[in-house]
Formats: structure tokens, sequence, C-alpha cells
């Protein structure tokens, strides 16, 4: 009998389901803001779609994150103009899961090929893969979420406007263990369902805030996590709402305690299988190809940080003092910069990009962190002098200034001949057009604030 992790073919996909005795299969596609759009799939069509691909509506790239539709906006992939037709999608045997609370069901990640594989976020991140496979290199990375946990339901967060809502715990209460203990069928259920569905979770644990949990997931070759974190997002929020509790990745959900992050660990590795990041002659551990990595990581940032700072929420959490960077700054072991540098053994040598937000497409964020990397290998960049001590009450030269908007992010990314390069064209042109609409969207609306300081006093 095979098990969901050991199919690698379409062969082995077709023997599972036919051991199981499946008559549909489940099936997903992330779209560019790494929502998991899919259904189930009769078995026939499955193992059809196994040999010759299947089709999947379009629109999945031109609408929103709400089904919105992109209107005036400056892309051409796809819309009114072109009827939102079918797009060829290819499902990856390799990505088989078990689905633990849907008794023997499996789950099978695809990816758009032909015409939408230029905007399709696994197939980018796979082409800057491929760029490091050339350079003689593999990456591997490891994704950690920051998410808050509330006492509602999809209907009664709605009924409240969002406001006012009930969190799973109250208090600060970071690396609780009273709370892990009190919760503990809870903390199983998360560890044994993202064991089973092959998103092993390193550690779990409390952070600072009421109701909100960290969950650092195993390091992978790096398509192989962004796989995993972006399942890891969509099942974390399955699982809350069958046990009654909402799960939000939002990067700032409230004024009053600190955003998300998604923070991304990343390293590389040479065709035999040697890391490349450590030197144990440096001052810091660092190598030739780590220094010039991580140059190209801070250099490129600010022009590539709409994919990782991709809704208009990302910016509120890029405040000075609470846990996010405000430059393209780095340091060692040093959590106030936007680049991180974690030494100790030749396994243990990496760089964690602290910038990226729980909210941000993985795909897409480590398309950007791997990129920007080599592109400072190809170049032999230099990166600047290490901060240390606070990087938020340092003034720090302009070049490393982030954007302080979606829009401008998204103009950014769009006159970038170096995101032109790793991504492509059509990739930048779609996806900075679709942030532009989205930040076009919130500006339709009147908030909270707004109202509180001027309703009266202007």
């Amino acid at each position: 009998m095979l098990n969901a992790a050991s199919v690698r073919t379409a062969a082995q996909a077709k023997k599972i389901v036919e051991e199981r005795k499946l008559t549909h299969v489940k099936i997903g596609i992330i779209d560019i803001d790494g929502v998991l759009r899919g259904k189930y799939m009769a078995k026939d069509k499955f193992f059809g779609a196994l040999e010759k691909g299947f089709g999947f509506c379009d629109v999945v790239f031109g609408w929103d994150s709400n089904d919105q539709l992109y209107e005036n906006v400056d892309t051409t992939f796809t819309g009114w103009h072109t009827a939102f037709p079918d797009a060829t999608a290819y499902i990856v045997p390799e990505t088989c899961r078990d689905v633990p609370f849907e008794d023997n069901m499996v789950f099978f990640l695809a990816e758009f090929h032909g015409r939408a594989e230029p905007v399709c976020p696994r197939s980018t991140l796979k082409r800057v893969v491929s760029r490091a496979a050339r350079m003689g290199f593999k990456a591997e990375a490891a994704f950690e979420y920051e998410f808050f946990l509330f006492d509602e339901t999809p209907e009664s967060v709605r009924e409240k406007g969002f406001r006012n809502l009930q969190n799973m715990t109250p208090g600060f209460y970071g690396y609780s263990g009273i709370r892990s203990s009190v919760w503990s069928e809870l903390y199983h259920e998360i560890l044994g369902t993202f064991e089973a569905m092959r998103i092993p979770i390193e550690g779990l644990h409390t952070e600072t805030g009421p109701g909100v949990l960290e969950a650092a997931i195993v390091h992978e070759e790096a398509l192989e996590s962004a796989d995993r974190a972006a399942l890891f997002k969509t099942f974390m929020k399955v699982l809350a709402q069958r046990r009654g509790l909402m799960a939000t990745f939002m990067a700032k959900w409230s004024n009053n305690w600190p955003g998300q992050s998604g923070h991304l660990h990343m390293s590389l590795f040479d065709k035999g299988g040697k890391p490349v990041f450590y030197d144990a002659k440096d001052k810091h551990g660092m190598s030739k190809t780590m220094r010039h990595f991580l140059a190209g990581q801070q250099a490129l940032m600010p022009e590539l940080l709409v994919m990782t700072a991709s809704t208009v929420n990302s910016f509120s959490r890029m405040v000075p003092g609470f846990w996010a960077p405000t430059h393209a700054t780095w340091g060692v072991e040093n959590r106030t910069c936007a680049l991180r540098v974690i030494g100790g053994s030749p396994k243990s040598q990496r760089i964690e990009y602290r910038i990226a937000a729980a909210d941000a497409n993985p795909y897409l964020a480590a398309a950007a962190a791997l990129g920007s990397g080599l592109i400072g290998i190809e170049q032999k960049m230099e990166p600047s002098e290490p901060i240390v001590g606070n990087s938020y009450a340092m003034k720090h030269p302009a070049k490393y200034s982030l954007p302080g908007t979606l829009m401008e992010a998204a103009e950014r990314l769009r006159k970038s001949k170096v995101a032109r390069e790793l991504f492509g064209d059509v990739f930048v042109d779609h996806f900075a057009a679709s942030r532009e609409w989205e930040e076009r969207e919130f500006r339709k609306h009147i908030t909270d604030w707004e109202l509180q300081r001027y309703f009266e006093i202007i």
C-alpha cells in the first residue's frame, strides 16, 4: 500500500487513489494573493488530468482576494477582453498529502503551464530555483508564522463588523507554559494534523499578545518549503474553524498589538549537498558566498518589497518598535534588522528574511529572497556594515529606505530591471497592476480613524 509521502509519479498518484477506493480527489492551486483555490475532482477526470492537464478558469488571476474583478488596471493577461478562458494546469504528483479529517482523502497541488505559467506563483518560484541550480546551488528554506486565534466564527466576525472580537485567550503570555498546557489538546491537534499532512512543525508556542501562536515549519528544499507554508496557512484556518475558532494571518489586525510575521530562513548548498554559507575563519562564520547573497538581498529589498508586503495592511506592520524592520538593514543575531544572520555551524548558518509578514504569498516571498541573493552572488555585491544595537534608533542611507505604501512598492517593482530579469515582464506587469488595484480599492473606503479624527473638528 502506498502512503501519500511516497507518491512521486503520475502512476503512483493513480495507484494511491485506486488503493483507497476514492471516487474523488481534492486538488488546489495557489493564486496570486496566496489563496488556495480548488475543488474535488472525479477519479476518471483526475486520471486524465495527470496525463494531459486540466482546464482551470484564469479568473483566479483576474480578480482579487475578495473575488472582485480587476478593472481599469494596466494588465492584459486576462479580463473581460479575453472572456476569462480556461488556462491549462497540471497536477504535481509529489505534492500528494493526506487530509486527516477527511477519512482516506488525498490532496494534490497543481500549477499552471502554458500561457498562465508566467503569472503562476509556484511556477515563478520554480524559475528562480532553476536559476540557482544553473549556478550550482540548491536552496533550502523554512517559514515561521505568527497567527492570532479568536473565539469567533465566520458568521460572528461579520455580525460584529470585525470589531470587538473575542481572543482565544487574554493577556500577553509570550512562550507561556500555562497557555500551552491549558490548551494542550489544541496544540497536539495542530502538531498531529500537520505531521500527517507532511508539514512537520519544529516549534509551536504562544507569542506576545492575546491568543497569538507562532509555528516554525521544518526546513526543506525551497519549493517544497513554500508548498508547506501555503498549505499550513490554509489548513490552520480550516482546523481552527472546525474547532469553533478563527485564525487570522493578517499582517496587523489591531493597533494595540505587534504585527504578525512570516519570517523566512534561507541557506544554500552545492550540488553535493555541502553548505556554502559557512566559513570558520570569518568573524561571523560567513563565507564570501553568503556575504554576496546577503548583499543582494539588502540591495534589492526596496524594489522587491511588494512581493513580501503585498497588501495595504502589510505596511501597517512596518513601524519602529513593533518587531518589524523599517529599512533594508542587516545584523548578526539582531532582530531589529530586516536581515538577521544566524550562525553556529555549517548546517545552521543561514539568513532570516525578517521583512516578510504572515500575509505574504510564500512562493513570491521565497522567490524575492532567493532571487535577490542570487543576483548578489552573480554580481559579487558587498553588504553594508552590520548593525549593532537598535536599528530603529539609527539613521540609515536613503538607498536602504523601504517604500512606505503598497502603491509605491508596486511602482518600484514595475521599474525594476532586476525583477524583470528574475521573474519576467509578464509577471512583473501583472503583479504590479494587481497591487495598484489593491490600493485603489482601499482608497475608496473611509476608515474609522478618519471619521474619529476629522468628522467634527475639521
